[in-house]
Formats: structure tokens, sequence, C-alpha cells
């Protein structure tokens, strides 16, 4: 089931993006669809290998930048930019490389909240990126890093599922997208407990 699942989210985004290419070629200029495009591109990405995922990325936050051109202040867009910016970072094999990535990231999630404070979603992306170089710090200290790819909270979060969290609805998108860092945060806990049990003993004390 949970593989039926996932295969019907990566159909859902592979149309969904080309839905939003389609429509590029008639309005090149409409924020929201750019928006959504880098969205499933986000999406699809986490089911790619790193190169693939880096490449899906790196061309999300292209589409997501020129949204940004054309409306400087749409909370949806630099939202999706933090976590782009995020995945970027986990994608990185040091902490040095990693640090430009993650101050971008909560830049943008601090802004996306400045644009609308009550949004839930926002505000838990927040609080949580001052975690995310830690956990970082952890996949490459127990050198899980080649297991964990695209990692982040979820980018769906259409312009309606945004009007709903601003009604207080209850939608799965804005469910998966609160809980998506923190589930990461569990699935790098219980990788690490993992490492850690396949490591061999230490040896007894010398008499």
């Amino acid at each position: 089931m949970e593989v039926s699942n996932k295969l019907d989210r990566l159909l859902f985004f592979e149309q969904a993006r080309k839905i939003s290419e389609a429509n590029y070629t008639s309005d090149p200029n409409d924020a929201d669809n750019l928006t959504r495009w880098a969205e499933s591109l986000l999406e699809l990405s986490q089911c790619q290998c790193p190169q693939d995922s880096l490449k899906m990325i790196q061309d999300a936050i292209v589409k997501l930048e020129q949204a940004l051109s054309i409306n400087p202040r749409k909370h949806e867009t630099l939202w999706c930019l933090g976590n782009a910016q995020t995945s970027l970072a986990f994608l990185t094999k040091t902490e040095d490389e990693a640090r430009p990535y993650f101050k971008q990231a909560a830049k943008y999630f601090l802004q996306a909240v400045d644009e609308d404070p009550t949004n839930e979603v926002y505000l838990k992306s927040l609080e949580i990126s001052s975690k995310a170089p830690e956990l970082h710090r952890e996949i490459l200290k127990h050198g899980l890093d080649q297991q964990i790819v695209g990692v982040g909270p979820s980018a769906a979060t259409s312009s309606s599922s945004a009007k709903d969290a601003k009604k207080g609805k209850k939608s799965y998108d804005l469910k998966y997208d609160i809980v998506g860092w923190i589930v990461l945060a569990i699935s790098i806990v219980v990788w690490v407990g993992f490492a850690k049990s396949q490591m061999p003993p230490p040896p007894p004390p010398s008499g």
C-alpha cells in the first residue's frame, strides 16, 4: 500500500509538472504557475538519485526566483525557496558547504512568516530550520549521507492549501508539511541508532 501511495504521489506531481510547463508557454509571467512548477520539481527530486535530485532542485530555484521577480512578497514562493535551499544543504558532503544553504533557507522561511505570520506551516519550518544543521552534522558523522537523499519537508503547498491554513482547515497537505521536519528528525534518529547497533563493541579494559 505504501509503495502504491508513493507511486500515485509521484505520478500526480509529474502530471502537475507537465501542466505547469504547458501553462508557462502561454503565460511566462504567472508567478502562481511558476511556483507550482517548482513545487512539483522539489517533490519529484525526493525520488531521484543525488545527481538528478540536484538538477531538479536547481531548476526549481530558477523558477522560484523568476516568480519572486514578478511578485517579491509571494509567501508560498519564499517558503518553497527555503525548502529548496534546505534540500541543497542536505545534499552537501561537509558542514562548511551546507552552512550557506541553511542560512539562506532560514532567511526565506523568516520572510515567508513576515508575509503570512499566522501560517503554522511557515512557523514550524522556521522553528525547526534552526535544528537542520545539527541533523546534517549527524548524517555526516554516521556516514548516512549516501542513504538519505532529497530530505526535508514536502514542497506541496498549493495556493488553495495556503488559503485553507488561514481558515484553520486541517487538510492532508498541511498536516504532511507540518510534520515533514519532525519525520526527518525521527528518521535520522532511527538511522543513527541503527548505525550504532552495527558498530563492534568496545574492547574490554586492559587489566
